[in-house]
């Protein structure tokens, strides 16, 4: 197992290009199993959990190609429509496939992803939608059991927003007879891009990027060709590193819309954000500022740069209240940041951040993906070494993070434990 060394204290500098997004790729990925033919994506993200998404494919029937960047998905031959819970258990995000199995083969059946690290992330939302566009659904033996002789679109209201249900439903509906209405749809990026990969396919999708969605279901859908978009969160936790280690660093790959919250924050504690066309630009020099932060549900703050911004905050003159209203449990690293020298005191979903001058060097251990991230940005930035073991969580989500981080002039490696 790999662990990452850290000396920190240095100042970060230069230009770093952005990833293909993890969270925009995954249900992109799954939608290929709607249509046969040979789909090709461009600038996929070399992750864990995109190979665990390959692997589920794979299972299923389809056939898969990937080299470098590229892959290239032909999922005409279809043979199981069965999502086994060894496959599933990787990864939650592997509940998508249940939508694109229910409306292109009538059945689905579907392990139950469980909770995870960062809370139970419930999949009811996705379940009590794909009855009302006709499913039956029954759960048995840890299986979603799913059949429909065909889908027919229905108005659909999602009682909590949900990017994961709103992409399943979305998928499901593109090939259900007649009219969906998502109402209360997820507003994420990451939801439009899907749309756009849909649509590209001959789906019918519009209002994706809105509260209320409308699918117009076709009879059948053909392979696309697109790119993968840019990952916001790896781009803000870049920007982040700048305003937290006094450096200046160019983000480009990225698209600046995506990180009006972020941006703002960064700004508010006294970084200097210069926003170009498909890059941002941050420096900063002397300690930042506290900011109170609400993590919401975009255009809000987003739950995956909580963990980078406590850091941030943990260094700021003053104190900052962060306040997490996504996911419960979201917490867990503030006790290896404590360990590090942090003063933070949690209050339910609350955390009050009081600024200390500095952090020091500590063994650590990565609890899940952001809070990875937010180990390694708090050893940039620590007096003497830090060491943060259980990193394949931080290989589920950034792609190379140490050696972008090493480009930068980071002291950093990854080595074996």
């Amino acid at each position: 197992m790999d662990k990452i060394l850290i000396e920190g204290g240095r100042s970060l500098q230069g230009s770093i290009s952005v990833s293909g997004s993890k969270n925009a790729a995954l249900p992109i990925l799954v939608s290929s199993l709607l249509t046969d033919g040979m789909s090709e994506y461009e600038h996929v993200p070399q992750l864990r959990d995109i190979q665990s998404t390959i692997d589920l494919l794979m299972h299923l029937g389809a056939r898969v190609s990937r080299r470098a960047g590229r892959v290239c998905i032909d999922a005409g031959g279809l043979d199981s429509h069965e999502a086994p819970y060894d496959l599933v258990r990787r990864m939650r995000a592997s509940i998508l496939v249940l939508g694109p199995l229910l409306a292109r083969l009538k059945k689905a059946r579907v392990s139950l992803p469980g909770g995870c690290a960062i809370g139970a992330r419930p999949i009811n939302l996705h379940l009590k939608g794909m009855e009302r566009l006709g499913a039956t659904i029954e759960l048995k033996h840890g299986y979603v059991e799913a059949r429909a002789k065909q889908l027919r679109g229905a108005e659909i209201y999602f009682d909590v927003a949900t990017v994961g249900g709103t992409e399943n439903l979305m998928m499901a509906a593109s090939l259900a007879e007649g009219q969906t209405i998502l109402r209360n749809a997820a507003r994420e990026p990451e939801i439009t891009a899907l749309a756009d990969v849909l649509n590209a396919m001959g789906a019918d999708v519009q209002g994706a990027g809105s509260s209320v969605i409308t699918i117009n279901g076709v009879e059948a859908l053909m392979p696309a060709k697109t790119p993968i978009i840019p990952d916001r969160i790896e781009a803000g936790t870049f920007m982040v590193a700048a305003a937290l280690t006094g450096g200046d660093i160019r983000v480009e790959n990225c698209e600046p819309e995506h990180l009006g919250a972020s941006i703002n924050k960064l700004r508010l504690a006294g970084a200097e954000v210069t926003v170009g066309n498909r890059s941002i630009q941050v420096s900063s020099t002397g300690r930042p500022t506290g900011v109170d932060i609400k993590t919401q549900p975009f255009p809000g703050f987003p739950t995956d740069m909580q963990a980078q911004f406590m850091v941030l905050m943990a260094l700021a003159e003053g104190q900052s209240l962060i306040s997490e209203n996504i996911f419960e449990n979201r917490f867990i690293h503030v006790s290896e940041l404590k360990r590090m020298g942090a003063d933070i005191t949690i209050n339910g979903n609350t955390a009050m951040v009081r600024g200390v001058g500095k952090l020091s060097g500590a063994p650590v251990m990565a609890t899940d993906l952001r809070a990875s991230a937010s180990l390694v940005l708090a050893g940039l930035v620590a007096d003497g070494t830090t060491e943060i073991s259980r990193i394949y969580h931080l290989d589920r989500g950034y792609e190379a993070l140490e050696e972008k981080f090493f480009q930068l002039g980071a002291a950093i490696k990854r080595v074996k434990e």
